[in-house]
């Protein structure tokens, strides 16, 4: 007898890898960026530091906030449909079982074998098999905001400190021009770590992160600059 043949698909990692590479990504750029702004300005380095910390946590938290309150609605979405869903199942079951039988018609299936698919679907899971073909949602995609939270939480956490570790490390003189590479180099290596964990183009996505990076880094600088002058 032939072993089982096990598939590991990118979708199931969808979730959190969604909200890893947003958060990390966000903390690299929106810390590296203030860092760049507020020293283009001739602040001290003690100022840029400060600020860069403030910008850890403020991130964080309002990462963690945001990720929670838009899974949490995406979620009260689910639950809203899965409970009308099982209303109508209870009040309606031959036109759902006629429903779920057409969604398999359109998919190639003949309609007797369609039914009988529906009716053995049904039999097991009813819920499950119209949440699943009727709505969408399975166990892989359905919204978990608390992880989603924590994850973008604490992968922003991550993105932060490498810019901000480049600032207790680098000369004042050189401190601007460190933390933008250097940032622009933690970028290429999350996107392509993204990339590789989601299975897509490593290099489009490489370069897609390192080009809104530098974009936006180069634009704080700017401002900064034209601030610091100004005061």
């Amino acid at each position: 007898m032939s072993r089982l043949h096990v598939e590991n698909h990118q979708v199931s990692r969808i979730g959190w890898l969604r909200a890893a590479v947003l958060g990390a990504n966000d903390g690299i750029v929106s810390t590296a960026s203030l860092i760049v702004g507020v020293a283009s300005a001739a602040a001290p380095a003690s100022q840029v530091l400060v600020a860069g910390i403030a910008g850890l946590v403020a991130g964080a938290m309002s990462m963690a906030a945001g990720e929670y309150v838009s899974v949490s609605s995406q979620s009260d979405t689910e639950n809203a449909d899965l409970a009308r869903e099982r209303q109508e199942l209870a009040t309606q079951p031959e036109f759902e079982r006629e429903e779920l039988a057409q969604i398999y018609v359109k998919r190639g299936l003949e309609t007797d074998l369609a039914r009988q698919v529906a009716d053995q679907l049904m039999a097991k899971d009813a819920l499950a098999a119209h949440a699943h073909d009727e709505l969408g949602i399975s166990e892989m995609t359905t919204a978990r905001p608390i992880q989603a939270a924590l994850t973008s939480a604490a992968t922003f956490s991550v993105g932060a400190a490498m810019p901000l570790l480049m600032v207790l490390v680098s000369p004042a003189s050189m401190l601007v021009l460190a933390v933008s590479i250097a940032s622009l180099l933690f970028l290429a290596l999350l996107g392509a770590i993204g990339a590789k964990a989601g299975g897509a183009n490593i290099l489009r996505a490489t370069l897609r992160v390192t080009f809104w990076g530098a974009f936006a880094m180069a634009l704080t600088a700017g401002i900064g600059a034209l601030v610091g002058n100004a005061v």
